[in-house]
């Protein structure tokens, strides 16, 4: 059941959380070689991976549908700005479009009850929180000890600490302890471990809940055409080739940055 008491019930869950993400996004057709990468990808692969992502669409499509996208708060302005300074791997944020997506969504779904397994910097729960109904919680987990602080630190400044709940350590584990059911799943952290978190999450959806999953497409890793994909392109081929094969479910995988698929539970067959 859901938890009664409000936008602070996340507080109550013991502290373990999420994986951090070993895919990268990177906006505007810029590349970027990454001083950091968890995952095993060898460097072969991460250097294919980061130049195929600016081939995905069109740079200069990317920038007009950002500039024609709401702009960020001033917050959200600022973790982009700092985490694009203080982090090598500041593509793992999901940035202005990815960003506004994810709030029309949880606006849309009219979402209370958010879960967000990868939290980077903070600002996609930010940016969703911005979306939720009256009485609404995001729980965001992440692996990374600084990642967290850094997190609780901008969501602190952005006026959300309230209303989101950083929770550290391995993500299933604590999946485990959380009940939902949950509007909203937003998965965006290790590749490898995606299908074991689909897993975990697609029982505690609610009735018309989404789970919503990045990087889907990983750069393009994912097509056959691909001969030889990283680890988490390979991750990601197996899932997407599950989900749209998995009868529990409805999905659809959009062209959004680098991929985000849809997900919902199938409708009940009618009698």
């Amino acid at each position: 059941a859901r938890c009664s008491a409000g936008p602070l019930c996340a507080q109550r869950f013991v502290r373990s959380g999420a994986n951090e993400q070993n895919g990268v996004r990177i906006p505007f057709g810029r590349t970027r070689i990454l001083r950091r990468w968890r995952g095993k990808a060898n460097a072969a692969d991460r250097a294919r991976t980061i130049g195929a992502m600016t081939q995905l669409i069109n740079p200069e499509v990317l920038e007009y549908a950002d500039a024609h996208t709401t702009a960020p708060t001033a917050h959200l302005e600022e973790v982009d700005a700092t985490t694009k300074a203080d982090f090598p791997a500041w593509g793992m944020m999901v940035g202005r479009q990815e960003g506004r997506f994810l709030e029309m969504l949880v606006f849309a779904l009219q979402a209370t009850s958010v879960l967000e397994i990868g939290t980077f910097t903070g600002y996609s729960a930010i940016a969703m929180a911005a979306g939720l109904a009256k009485g609404g919680a995001i729980i965001s987990l992440e692996v990374d000890a600084h990642h967290a602080k850094v997190a609780r630190g901008n969501i602190a400044a952005a006026g959300y600490e309230s209303y989101i709940s950083v929770i550290e350590g391995p993500a299933l584990r604590s999946l485990d302890e959380l009940q939902g059911p949950f509007d909203l799943v937003f998965i965006d952290a290790d590749k490898v471990s995606y299908d074991a978190y689909y897993e975990a999450v697609l029982p505690k959806l609610s009735a018309h809940g989404l789970i919503v999953v990045d990087n889907t497409l990983q750069a393009g890793g994912v097509l056959a055409s691909e001969k030889h994909p990283h680890e988490g392109a390979q991750a990601l081929r197996a899932f997407n080739d599950k989900i749209v094969n998995d009868p529990r479910v409805v999905c659809v995988l959009t062209t959004v940055r680098d991929g985000v698929t849809l997900i919902r539970r199938a409708p009940r067959a009618r009698t």
